[in-house]
């Protein structure tokens, strides 16, 4: 039997880089807030830059999701592929934003306007067959606001290159026009970033260094990056990383209006007689408590956000939560950031330690920014080139079948070479489709006897023709750059993600969507989502600065609405 608890405005399961986003507006607006995280707290001691005790990961206290990893097959028919060891994301306060890269991209104005822009520039047959995409239910220039706001509230570096319509090429001048610029001027540049620069422009590329969410130089009362190392996959022992638990969290906090329960495992959803959300079912400590609310937000990234509605089983909702018209776990999609590319350069190009948000983009081939006329798919892809290479790790670098795999002539190739090689990040467009989805494994089960998430997906043909064709293209900017060998990567099976999409699209029309265009279930009003679950297109560029920006604009509206929302 659960212990009953006081009720509270809202209950946030999960306080991460939604979730601990979407408590500031709410608390700052007088709302009383519960936040239910299923990790802990971390600090700098949890961060030392050491490679051994990296790559081991996080504490165990920390990694429910490695009881819970989704199983996945390419289509219904396959069989299941082997699970991996470990999850790519944590539980934690702040959650995967405090150990992210922290590049901090706003969407292209033509993600959210994919359908129909397709349609008016090359017709209705360049959508590809079998894709359920739709245009978002707004565009860009509503979430714009919201995009300006979150990058000042966590911290984000970066420049400009359309402030309302002027271009500034020492910025992206394909993004979509910004009121004004980032608060903190971009990472510092390199040696190796002014090699990649200058090589760009010799090739019509309009290179520009990206937005990062981490200090540039003191920023609140943080400090600026030490460019240590060891941010990949890792926290920032100076806390200049702008992870919700150093940004966001602490304002909301100091309202007094914010209280945060640990781990604290959620199991469902509860609902009333009405089909209204009522509160929720947790463990902690091994005992089982109710903690019922005006409002329920769900931020525990897409496969639990999933997860948690399917499971969430009652009277009014048979199939789970906010599932009757059957959409929960559909137009699901990973980026695709496979098909990645590697260069080997005659001469050593310094890229030790630093950070991956410390780099240089180019943007000419992403979205829709260059003619598709021609070619056989939609979209495009983000160039990045960056920094942070680890000895452990560099050790493991690819031979080129120019020497052996051991012995004394491997480690003469190494040691003459470490410093040699660096692989491109490479983010593209991908697209959702009906054969793609997520549901409940009948057979794989937690610790607790829940089932896990099923993935069902694979790349389709324009994220495959899509992925040769940005290989191509930056094979000719290493090349440029003096390159004297190049690796290509295959593409891969879209498996487990950190950038994982759908399975509770928001859109206007409930036939075909889980959420109303604020972020709120159209079965269940009072049912907010939060995180890249709610998205339908991907774009070329991380998620997290959208899902963020979402995250405000849907708590700005339920304090605005609350009469309305809460009942």
């Amino acid at each position: 039997m659960a212990i009953n608890l006081k009720k509270t405005n809202v209950v946030i399961i999960g306080v991460g880089a939604a979730g601990g986003v979407a408590a500031l507006p709410l608390a700052q607006a007088g709302i009383e807030v519960i936040a239910l995280e299923a990790g802990g707290w971390v600090g700098p001691r949890d961060m030392a830059p050491d490679e051994l005790r990296y790559m081991r990961g996080w504490p165990a206290k920390l990694q429910k999701v490695n009881d819970e990893i989704p199983t996945h097959r390419a289509t219904a028919s396959s069989a299941t592929t082997p699970r991996p060891e470990r999850h790519a994301m944590m539980n934690a306060v702040g959650g995967t934003s405090v150990h992210y890269w922290g590049q901090s991209w706003r969407l292209n104005p033509w993600d959210f306007k994919v359908v129909s822009e397709t349609k008016r520039r090359y017709g209705a047959s360049q959508i590809p067959k079998g894709s359920t995409v739709e245009d978002w239910p707004f565009g860009y220039e509503e979430l714009e606001p919201h995009y300006d706001r979150v990058e000042r509230e966590i911290g984000v570096s970066g420049k400009a290159g359309n402030i309302n319509g002027t271009l500034d090429k020492r910025g992206n001048i394909f993004e979509g026009p910004r009121k004004r610029d980032y608060p903190m001027p971009p990472l510092r540049g390199s040696g190796f970033t002014e090699l990649m620069t200058t090589a760009a422009n010799k090739i019509g590329l309009h290179p520009f260094p990206g937005p990062a969410a981490i200090t540039s130089q003191p920023y609140q009362g943080r400090p600026g990056c030490v460019y240590h190392g060891y941010c990949a996959r890792g926290g920032c022992h100076v806390n200049s990383k702008s992870s919700t638990a150093v940004s966001t969290i602490p304002k909301a906090q100091a309202t007094g209006r914010f209280k945060i329960v640990t781990e604290a495992r959620v199991n469902t959803i509860e609902v009333d007689k009405n089909g209204r959300v009522a509160g929720v079912i947790y463990i902690k400590d091994g005992r089982e408590y109710f903690q019922p609310a005006d409002v329920v937000l769900l931020a525990t990234y897409t496969y639990e956000n999933v997860r948690t509605l399917l499971l969430s089983k009652s009277p009014a909702y048979p199939k789970g939560l906010s599932n009757n018209h059957g959409q929960v776990g559909k137009h699901y999609f990973s980026h695709n950031q496979t098909a990645g590319v590697t260069a080997l350069f005659p001469f050593n190009i310094n890229t030790w330690y630093g950070t991956p948000s410390q780099g240089v983009a180019a943007d000419d081939w992403a979205d829709d920014n260059f003619d598709h006329s021609g070619l056989d798919f939609i979209g495009g892809g983000n160039l990045w080139v960056y920094h942070e290479r680890r000895p452990i790790a560099a050790a493991s670098m690819s031979t080129w079948n120019r020497a052996p795999l051991w012995g004394s002539a491997w480690k003469a190739f190494i040691k003459e070479n470490a410093d040699r090689q660096n692989t491109a990040y490479i983010q593209k467009t991908t697209l959702p489709y009906e054969e793609n989805y997520l549901d409940l494994d009948p057979q794989v089960r937690d610790p607790l006897g829940f089932p896990v998430i099923r993935i069902t997906a694979e790349y389709k043909e324009n994220e495959r023709k899509l992925a040769l064709f940005m290989q191509d293209k930056m094979e000719q900017w290493y090349r440029a750059a003096g390159a004297i060998a190049i690796q290509r990567a295959d593409i891969g099976p879209m498996t487990m993600s950190t950038h994982a999409y759908g399975g509770t699209r928001m859109g206007d029309n409930p036939q075909t969507n889980v959420l109303d265009r604020w972020g709120f279930s159209h079965e269940a009003p009072n049912l907010g989502i939060l995180g890249a679950s709610v998205m339908g297109t991907s774009g070329a560029h991380n998620p997290t600065l959208t899902v963020q920006a979402l995250a405000w604009r849907t708590a700005e509206h339920l304090a605005k609405n609350w009469k309305t929302i809460a009942g």
